[in-house]
C-alpha cells in the first residue's frame, strides 16, 4: 500500500484540482511527515509517476506573476478506481514493521554488556521525547481537525505509549538479560543434513 498515492489520489479527489505546489503545502500543513511514511520531497516524483499510469490528468497550467508554470492535476476515473483500492488497503491492512532494534538486542556486544542499561534508557528518554513533541502537536493541530484525522493523529501518540511500556518492562529485566548473556554458550553451527557441512 502506497502511503504517498493514496495521499495525492486522496487529496484531488476530496479537494479538486491542484498543482505539485499547493500539495506539497497541504502535506506540510497536515505534517503528514511526522505520522505518515510520507517525505515531502518525494511528492513531485509520485505526481509524474501518477500521470504516466493515467491515474491523474493535466488539466491547464498555471502561472502566478513571476513564479514558475504550474500543472495542475485531476484524478481520473482510472485513479477513482486505484483510490478506492487503497482505502480499503489502508483500511484493512495492518502493517507492524521490524524493529531493527529486536535484533541488536538478540546480538548484544558481551565487552559492552555494562553499557546496556545506560543505552536502553537513553533510548526511553528519545521516546518519551518524541511523545511529548507528538502530544504537544497534536494538541495544536486539534481544534483544524476533522474526528477522523484527531483520531489517526491519536494513533500514533498510542502506539508511542505502548512502546515505551514494553521498554520500562525491558528495563526491569535487563539485570537478568545482562546476566544471561554473560553464562550464555551458543550452539554449534547448523549443518547441511545432506554432507554434514556447515551451510
Amino acid at each position: 500500500m502506497s502511503s504517498i498515492r493514496l495521499f495525492i489520489l486522496g487529496s484531488l479527489a476530496q479537494r479538486g484540482e491542484m498543482h505539485g505546489h499547493q500539495l506539497k503545502l497541504l502535506a506540510e500543513e497536515e505534517r503528514v511527515q511526522l505520522w505518515t511514511d510520507i517525505s515531502v520531497g518525494s511528492l513531485y516524483g509520485a505526481l509524474k509517476r501518477l500521470h504516466a499510469e493515467g491515474l491523474i490528468s493535466g488539466v491547464r497550467i498555471e502561472q502566478e506573476g513571476n513564479f514558475p508554470a504550474r500543472q495542475v492535476y485531476a484524478i481520473t476515473d482510472l485513479g477513482t478506481d486505484a483510490l478506492g483500492k487503497l482505502r480499503d488497503d489502508g483500511l484493512s491492512d495492518f502493517v507492524l514493521r521490524p524493529d531493527p532494534f529486536d535484533l541488536a538486542l538478540t546480538r548484544l556486544d558481551p565487552e559492552r554488556l555494562d553499557a546496556l542499561p545506560g543505552t536502553i534508557t537513553a533510548r526511553v528518554e528519545k521516546l518519551a521525547r518524541i511523545l511529548r513533541n507528538t502530544i504537544e502537536t497534536n494538541t495544536r493541530a486539534r481544534p483544524h481537525l476533522s474526528l477522523a484525522e484527531a483520531y489517526a493523529l491519536e494513533h500514533r501518540e498510542k502506539r508511542l505509549r505502548a512502546e515505551i511500556e514494553w521498554h520500562e518492562s525491558l528495563i526491569a529485566v535487563l539485570p537478568d538479560i545482562v546476566a544471561d548473556e554473560r553464562t550464555r554458550t551458543h550452539q554449534p553451527l547448523p549443518h547441511d543434513s545432506k554432507d554434514g557441512r556447515a551451510s
